[in-house]
């Protein structure tokens, strides 16, 4: 059998793989780097990065639950300017793309973020659209079609590197807004984000986490996820797609690229396993091998 050829192109970046990491649960690396090969990766997408340090959330903000965990951190980084000094250096050391995941509170602040990154040395920027708009009484910008569409539109304007845009699956139809997303100018989408969850201790009679709600990631929404790449594969069969949810073996990352997604991307397996990305790319290969497929593209659902 021919070698096996786990490259895929997204919006004109060609990844040498489709197994990429998810913002927030692999930082820049640092921690990552004893474990696995970071030369390995696909990608490697960044903790979100604001135009300013957040200080984040209160704790406790992280929860463990049946199937996953909750987390409010809050999306705390040190900012732009430390991670274009840093961060960025430190990625460029491996043979790998890196995928900005930025965040705002406002429209402004994202457009900042993308026009300071315009001649960065990054290959993708990933739009964190279930921030709070402040100046919209707090709703995400993900859910609310007119914030999605004109925070999108804006970024994109003022973009050099290709866009993906990370839905928000707290919304009522995930396609329509993954249509939005797509007519204001999103390159590619990443989906989904976290489940809004909650956690009671039944002892103090009080919520775990201090910010009462926080994101349920994790095997637990794997399914809804699937479903969710189905239906916007479905709906919008031209724009590339990088799923992600409760991914942790192999054979959850080809469910995925059967449900129409051109990559994967790794959180929280992350953080029982800091070896689960090369093990999940392993089984990648061995699913490839066991059925007879050269390439990523013969990987298709059958339906």
């Amino acid at each position: 059998m021919s070698e096996l050829d786990l490259s895929v192109n997204i919006a004109g970046v060609t990844f040498k793989n489709p197994v990429f990491t998810a913002s927030g649960t692999f930082g820049a690396g640092r921690e990552y780097a004893d474990f696995i090969d970071i030369n390995t990766l696909g990608a490697v997408t960044t903790k979100g990065v604001s135009i300013v340090p957040w200080e984040g959330n209160k704790p406790p903000r992280i929860a463990e639950v049946h199937g996953g965990m909750l987390n409010s951190i809050g999306l705390q980084n040190a900012g732009l300017e430390k991670f274009i000094q840093e961060d960025i250096p430190f990625l460029r050391q491996f043979g790998t793309k890196i995928i900005v995941n930025i965040c705002g509170h406002t429209a402004e602040e994202y457009v900042s973020v993308a026009r300071e990154l315009y001649d960065a040395d990054v290959d993708m920027l990933e739009l964190n659209i279930s921030c709070p708009n402040i100046t919209e009484g707090g709703i995400a910008f993900g859910t609310d079609e007119k914030a999605l569409y004109d925070v999108v539109y804006d970024v994109k304007s003022f973009a050099r590197q290709p866009l993906s845009v990370k839905l928000s699956p707290n919304v009522t139809n995930i396609s329509k807004m993954a249509k939005i997303a797509a007519d204001a100018g999103a390159d590619a989408l990443s989906l989904i984000n976290t489940i809004v969850g909650m956690k009671i201790d039944v002892h103090t009679r009080k919520p775990v986490l201090n910010n009462v709600y926080g994101g349920l990631s994790g095997a637990g929404i794997k399914p809804v996820a699937v479903r969710m790449v189905h239906q916007v594969r479905t709906a919008i069969p031209y724009i590339p797609i990088i799923g992600m949810g409760g991914i942790s073996s192999g054979e959850d990352a080809v469910e995925f690229l059967l449900a129409g997604a051109s990559a994967v991307s790794v959180g929280t397996a992350n953080f029982e396993n800091p070896r689960a990305t090369s093990f999940i790319l392993q089984g990648i290969r061995d699913y490839m091998t066991k059925y007879g497929f050269s390439s990523l593209n013969e990987i298709k659902l059958d339906e």
